[in-house]
C-alpha cells in the first residue's frame, strides 16, 4: 500500500514510525510460500486420507484448491508492490519537472520502507536546495537590476534576451529590451557607443552627458565590456557599459590636488633661496661689497636652473608625444647612451635591429640609470643588459643599492610619488608611460644578494 503526501504536510518527508517486529522481505516471501506449501500438504494428506486408491483425482483436487489461493495471494502482494514502484516513477519523473512536493508511504518494516525513507530524504534534501536556489536568485536578480552598471545578454541571433534597469534607462528610455533586436535598439544610441562596439573588445567612450541641463557643454565617460561565452549551447554576448564620470572626476580632483602640493613645494624651496639671496645681494650692494656677489649670483643661476629643469620635467611628462618608430642596432645605441651616462654592459647586445623611438627610450633608459646611481650603489655595479625573447626584447637596469620596501615598489612607478626629498617623482613614471606607448611594459624587482632590477620589454612588432 502507498500513497503520496504533499510536502506542505508537517509529517512530509519524515520517515514512517517503526511499528512491531521487523520482517526481510525474504523472510516474508519464505513465509508466504511456506504457508501455501503446508496449506497444499494438508489437503493433499485429508484427501489421500478420503480416496486412499486414486492419486490422480487427489492430485487434481490438491491444484483446483492451492493454486487459486496461491495466486490471489501473490499477486496481492506483488500488486503492493509495483503500486509502490509505480510511484517512485511518478515522483522521479515529478523531481525531472522540478516538482518536490511529494513523498510516499511504506506501511511495512522491510527493505523496501527503507528506499522510500531514503527517497523521501532525497526529497526533502532537493526541496530545500530547491528554495535556497530560488532564494539566491531572487537576490541576484535584485542586485543585477538595481546595479548602475548597465547588463545586456545579447543571443547570437540577435534579440537581446536580457537587460537590466540601468541598460533600459540608458537605451530605451525605460522601456523593456527584452525580444528587440540589438541594431534596433542601437540605432537611436549614440555615435561614439556604436563607434567602440565596432571596434570590438573592451574600452572607454565619451558622449555627450543627458539630464536637466543638457546646454551645458558636458561629456560622461563610459566603460564597455564584452564577455562571450555559450549558454544553453548556444551562443551569447554580455555587454556592460560603466559610467565612470566621476569616478574619473574625483581621480582628477585628487591629482590635481597632488600636483599643486608637489608644485608648491618645489617652488617653495626654490623662491624662498632665491629671494633670500636677492635680499643679500642688494644689501652687499648697498654697503659697496661686492666681493661675494659672484658667489650669490652663481646660487641664484643654479637654483634657477633647477626650477627650470623641474618645470620642463613636468611638461616632457604631460606632453609625451606619440612614438615615432625608427630601426636601430643596439650596440650603436648603447653606445651613444654610454657617453652620456656610465654604466657597465651586461653580455651581448643583440644582433637583430628593433624599431623603437631613440628619443624617447633613451631618455627613459637616462632616468633609470640616474636613479641607479642615485641609490648609492657603486658606479662600477651599475649595468645595462639587452637580450632578445622570443617576440620582444628585455632591457635590465641594475644596481646594487639598498633596494625597495613592499610600499615604495607598489607605489614607484605612480606619478609624482617619491622618497627623495628633492623628487619629482617622474622618473619613474616617465619612462613607464614611455614603455606603455611603445605597447610595452616595465617592472620593478629586488635583487637577490641587494639591489634593484628594473626590466622595461618592448614588443618587437
Amino acid at each position: 500500500m502507498t500513497e503520496h503526501r504533499d510536502s506542505n504536510d508537517g509529517a512530509a518527508g519524515e520517515p514512517p514510525p517503526r511499528r512491531g517486529l521487523r520482517l526481510s522481505l525474504l523472510t516474508r516471501w519464505t513465509a508466504l510460500v511456506g504457508t501455501l506449501l503446508t496449506v497444499g500438504i494438508l489437503i493433499a494428506l485429508e484427501l489421500t486420507r478420503i480416496f486412499p486408491d486414486n492419486s490422480s483425482l487427489v492430485l487434481a483436487i490438491c491444484l483446483l484448491c492451492v493454486l487459486p489461493i496461491s495466486i490471489i495471494t501473490i499477486r496481492a502482494e506483488l500488486e503492493r508492490m509495483l503500486s509502490l514502484f509505480r510511484a517512485l516513477t511518478g515522483t522521479v519523473t515529478s523531481y525531472q519537472d522540478g516538482d518536490f512536493s511529494f513523498s510516499l508511504h511504506w506501511p511495512q518494516n522491510d527493505e523496501l520502507s527503507d528506499l522510500v525513507a531514503a527517497h523521501n530524504a532525497l526529497g526533502e534534501v532537493l526541496r530545500k536546495q530547491r528554495l535556497d536556489l530560488v532564494q539566491r536568485e531572487l537576490l541576484l536578480d535584485t542586485m543585477v537590476q538595481n546595479t548602475p552598471v548597465a547588463m545586456l545578454l545579447v543571443s547570437d541571433a540577435g534579440p537581446i534576451v536580457y537587460a537590466n534597469i540601468a541598460a533600459r534607462q540608458l537605451l530605451n528610455q525605460g522601456r523593456r529590451l527584452e525580444g528587440h533586436q540589438l541594431e534596433d535598439i542601437l540605432a537611436h544610441a549614440s555615435p561614439a557607443l556604436l563607434e567602440a562596439l565596432a571596434r570590438g573588445g573592451d574600452g572607454l567612450f565619451t558622449t555627450k552627458a543627458t539630464g536637466a541641463n543638457t546646454d551645458i557643454d558636458e561629456e560622461d565617460v563610459y566603460h564597455l565590456a564584452r564577455r562571450s561565452f555559450k549558454l544553453n549551447g548556444r551562443k551569447h554576448e554580455l555587454l556592460l557599459l560603466r559610467q565612470l564620470t566621476m569616478e574619473l572626476r574625483r581621480q582628477e580632483v585628487q591629482t590635481w590636488k597632488k600636483v599643486i602640493r608637489v608644485i608648491s613645494h618645489e617652488l617653495n624651496n626654490s623662491l624662498a633661496p632665491l629671494t633670500s639671496l636677492a635680499h643679500s645681494g642688494a644689501e652687499l650692494v648697498r654697503r659697496g661689497q661686492t666681493e661675494r656677489l659672484p658667489q650669490i649670483l652663481g646660487t641664484i643661476e643654479e637654483r634657477t636652473r633647477h626650477l627650470e629643469n623641474f618645470i620642463l620635467g613636468y611638461a616632457r611628462f604631460a606632453k609625451l608625444p606619440t612614438p615615432r618608430l625608427e630601426t636601430q642596432h643596439w650596440q650603436g645605441f648603447l653606445t651613444q647612451l654610454g657617453e652620456q651616462v656610465i654604466f657597465k654592459q651586461i653580455g651581448e647586445a643583440p644582433a637583430e635591429p628593433c624599431a623603437f623611438d631613440p628619443a624617447q627610450l633613451e631618455q627613459a633608459l637616462l632616468n633609470l640609470l640616474k636613479n641607479a646611481h642615485e641609490s648609492g650603489s657603486p658606479a662600477d655595479e651599475v649595468g645595462l643588459e639587452v637580450r632578445r625573447l622570443h617576440d620582444a626584447v628585455r632591457i635590465d637596469v641594475l644596481d646594487r643599492g639598498p633596494g625597495m620596501s613592499d610600499a615604495v615598489l607598489t607605489n614607484a612607478l605612480v606619478p609624482f610619488y617619491s622618497t627623495k626629498r628633492s623628487g619629482t617623482g617622474l622618473g619613474l613614471a616617465l619612462a613607464r608611460e614611455i614603455a606603455e606607448a611603445h605597447g610595452g611594459r616595465i617592472t620593478l624587482t629586488n635583487r637577490e644578494g641587494g639591489g634593484l632590477t628594473v626590466t622595461i620589454i618592448l614588443p618587437l612588432a
